[in-house]
This record gives C-alpha cells, structure tokens and sequence, in this order.
C-alpha cells in the first residue's frame, strides 16, 4: 500500500466516515421523530397504538440488519468495498426520502403504513451492511501504525449522526416550527435533510481509492461466499461474544440512557437531555485516544480493560445513578461508563477486520456482528423497560454485567489482533 499517499488516505478516512454518519442520522432521526409522525401513518384512534406502531416497525428494522450485513458484506467482498459503500448509502437515501414523501393514511390509507414499512426494510439493510462495509475499509486503507486511531472514526461518525439528528430536531422545535406545524409536516424535513446527506457523501465516495489488499486478492468463485466464511468458525465466533458485552454496553448508555434518566432517576426531560448530549460529545471526542493507546499497546489490553471494569462497575454505576438527583454527580456516572464503553467502541471494527482474510473480510465483519447487534443491542431497551414494569430494575444491571463478563472470556481467549493481523500478513 505503499504508493497510497497521507492524503489519498485521508481523503478515504473521511468518504468512509462521512457514510456512517448520515447512516447512523437517518437511524436515529426515525427514532427521535416517531412522536410527531405517527398520526400520519395509522389511524387516529390511539397515540399509544400509533407509537407502538412505529417502535414495531423499528424494530423490523433492527431485523434487517443481518440481511444487510450478509448481503452487503457478500458484495463488498466481490465486487469492492468502494461499490458496497457507494450503494450502501443510496439505499438509506432512498429509505429516507420515501418516508419523507410518502402521503399519510388519511390520503392512501393502509398503503400508508406499508411504505413505512417497505422505506425502514431499506435503511435497516443498508445500516446493516454499511458496518462491516466501513470497518473493513477503514481498517484496510490505515497504515499499520495507525490503523487503530484511523478506523475509530467509525464511532466517531455514528455518534455524531446521533448528536446531529438530536440536534436538528431541537432547532425545528425550538426554533422553526410550532408544535402543529412539527406534527403537520415539519416532520418531513430532517428525513429530506437526510436524504440530500446521502446523495452528497454517494457522490464523494465515488471517487474514493480501493484498498490495494483487495485490489491484489486473486477472484474466485468462493470469495464473499458464507461456505468461505464458514472456513473461519471461531473467528465468527469471536465476533460475536465480542460484540455481545459491548453492544449491550453502548446501547444501554447511549440510546436507553435519557429514558432511564426520566423514568429511574427521575430527571426532567430538559436535564435528562443535557446529561445524555454532553455525555455524548465527551464519548464522541475520546474514540481517537483510545484508538492510538491501541496502536501504541495493543487491542487485547484495550478489551479486557473493558471487560473487567465493565462487568465489576455496572452495577455500582446504574444502582447508584438511579439515586441520584443532581445533574453534574449523574453526568459523571454516566461518563463513567461510557469511558470505560470506550476501550471497546473504539477499536471493535478493526479488531474484526484484522480476524479476517481479505476474500471474506467484509462479510465477516459485518454479518455475525449484525447478528450480535440485532439480539443483544436492539433488545437491551426493551429488556430494561421490561424489567422496570415488573418492580425487577436491579436485574437489566446484573444483565448488562453478565453480558460483559461473558465477553471478557472472548477478549482472554482471542489473539492481539495487532500482533497477529490477517491485514498484515496481506501486506508483507
């Protein structure tokens, strides 16, 4: 890889990044939206029946992302990381901007809801595989010294995206729009905004470079192909317990953080929201850090650090949070976690790409993490709440740890990626 210069590389960083992000804010901006637009895909009979709804149709989406990750992961590693990202986004673009235009139930009817349904099947597909997608080519363009620091951006994106869709949603109900304007059709715009976010990162990742380790893999019949997976059970394995602790990890500090803050803590929604974003930006800010002490000491000692401070403070931290009522004690717990979240986010994608050999790279990364993600990270805020209904919130805490402890196990078991990369021993 030596003829790619810093700022090919550079330029390939951001085109990888800027994809997740406008993912990731298209996931998210469903999610903060459904409120406002619920009325306008079911009928009018029942909000509560409107939202779950919508948090149904959500949750279908989280279904597809293993598909995604089989399907995309297949592409990417046949015809090009390049391609796979490029239509990666097109995909959520165009999820996003049939949400946006699709007309209500009160004009279509029960087509309504069935676009809605046809529109998050899309992006769920395309979240799915742009993961693997990105990791792999984020992993692939780095340098080896710096390959830690450099596909740490990947989370840096996909917090971003989260902080962004926040963002304009705040701006068009504080500043723009009324309430029943927002309800009415204000709710349009931050999936149009979306949309033309993903046409504009489509067109800069088409003049992206591909990386020179699968420029060089020979073609064959079996490249990209899940019985080629299948060559590598544990290090499908291993990308599956080691996503399991963190994924519940991130999402029950990220995305179910602000509900437990109102509903446990009993925060307002003003101050839940002000611990959650800050607490995002922080977590955001450090993903680099982490990801060079990486390149400077390893992955192994990044995870298991995790591994072991996540399975003994979790409980200490959401037993304690859940007493506290100042918003500065709880905005450290919480960054607590998420630093302690951080030895794991930062480095997860390229210690799977680095599992993997090139001709299965993409598919490996992204289809059992998706698979890890969909079981464990899309029903940790449906377990906490239901823990919660049932007078049992101590038990979500002890899952939480359990989960991690379990993945402490992989972290011991697994090689250094850093030392042992399959990446490297393509570049030699």
């Amino acid at each position: 890889m030596a003829q790619l210069t810093t700022t090919i590389r550079i330029k390939s960083i951001i085109g990888g990044s800027l994809g997740n992000l406008v993912e990731w804010y298209d996931w998210y901006i469903y999610s903060f939206l459904s409120l406002y637009f619920a009325g306008s895909f079911f009928p009018r009979a029942d909000q509560t029946v409107q939202l779950l709804n919508t948090a149904g149709i959500f949750a279908i989406g989280f279904l597809m992302r293993p598909i995604g990750g089989w399907l995309m992961g297949t592409y990417a590693d046949k015809k090009g990381r390049k391609t796979a990202l490029t239509f990666s986004v097109l995909l959520m673009s165009v999820g996003s901007l049939l949400i946006a235009l699709t007309p209500g139930y009160s004009q279509i009817g029960v087509a309504a809801p069935i676009l809605l349904l046809l529109a998050r099947m899309i992006q769920g597909l395309s979240v799915g595989g742009e993961y693997g997608t990105s990791a792999t080519y984020l992993s692939e363009m780095a340098t080896k010294k710096h390959r830690g620091f450099y596909s740490s951006f990947q989370y840096v994106t996909l917090i971003l995206g989260q902080l962004v869709a926040a963002g304009v949603l705040v701006l068009l109900q504080k500043v723009f729009l009324t309430e029943k304007e927002l309800h009415q059709w204000g709710w349009r715009i931050p999936f149009i905004i979306g949309a033309l976010l993903a046409i504009t990162v489509m067109y800069l990742r088409g003049s992206l470079a591909e990386p020179d380790a699968f420029v060089k893999e020979t073609p064959s019949a079996e490249r990209g192909s899940l019985k080629a997976l299948m060559q590598h059970p544990k290090a499908v394995l291993t990308v599956v317990f080691l996503t399991m602790g963190g994924t519940v990890a991130f999402y029950s500090f990220t995305t179910y953080m602000q509900k437990f803050l109102v509903n446990t803590a009993k925060f307002s929604n003003g101050d839940a929201t002000l611990i959650s974003t800050l607490s995002l930006v922080v977590f955001m800010l450090v993903q680099p850090l982490f990801g060079l002490l990486s390149d400077k000491i390893g992955r192994k000692p990044l995870l298991i650090g995790f591994g072991v401070l996540g399975a003994l403070t979790t409980v200490p931290i959401l037993t304690k949070l859940s007493s506290t009522r100042d918003v500065w004690p709880a905005l450290l717990l919480v960054l607590l976690a998420l630093l302690i979240t951080s030895a794991y986010t930062s480095i997860n994608a390229v210690v799977k790409a680095e599992l993997f050999p090139v001709r299965v790279r993409a598919l490996g990364v992204g289809f059992p993490y998706a698979i890890a993600v969909s079981i464990f990270g899309g029903s940790a805020e449906a377990l906490a709440l239901l823990f919660k209904q049932q007078h049992h919130a101590s038990w979500f805490y002890w899952y939480v740890s359990g989960c991690i402890a379990i993945s402490l196990i992989a972290y011991l078991l697994m090689p250094d990626t850093k030392r042992f990369s399959k990446i490297d021993e393509e570049i030699k």
